[in-house]
């Protein structure tokens, strides 16, 4: 069982930045990837960014180059540093402890309830 609680959230204006941290509970940690995704208001949920056990990483093309992940197995936490946010990064930010597959991140069932990330002037 693994317990997710996403914070680092807020309103920040374009340009800014913004660090989400995803604390996870059990000591199961280390054997998943990491994703973190995203969800706008009357949008799908998408994934935005997710490392592997051994610290690969693989971004969305909206982000490439502005956010990047990063996991902390000692203190069960991934990160997801947001630089240069566009008023279409605002969403709800959820992390998950998932599976890769063929090198494809497939979701499980565990999930964050999720920070809200508003990029407003």
């Amino acid at each position: 069982q693994v317990q997710l609680v996403e914070s680092g959230g807020g309103l920040v204006q374009p340009g800014g930045s913004l660090r989400l941290s995803c604390a996870a509970s059990g000591s199961i940690f280390s054997r998943y990837a990491m994703g973190w995704y995203r969800q706008a208001p009357g949008k799908q949920r998408e994934l935005v960014a997710f490392t592997s056990i051994r610290d690969s990483t693989n971004y969305a093309d909206s982000v490439k180059g502005r956010f990047t992940i990063s996991r902390d197995n000692a203190k069960n936490t991934v990160y997801l540093q947001m630089n240069s946010l566009k008023p279409e990064d605002t969403a709800v930010y959820y992390c998950n402890a998932g599976l890769l597959i063929v090198g494809s991140y497939a979701p499980t069932n565990y999930w964050g309830l999720g920070t809200q990330v508003t990029v407003s002037s």
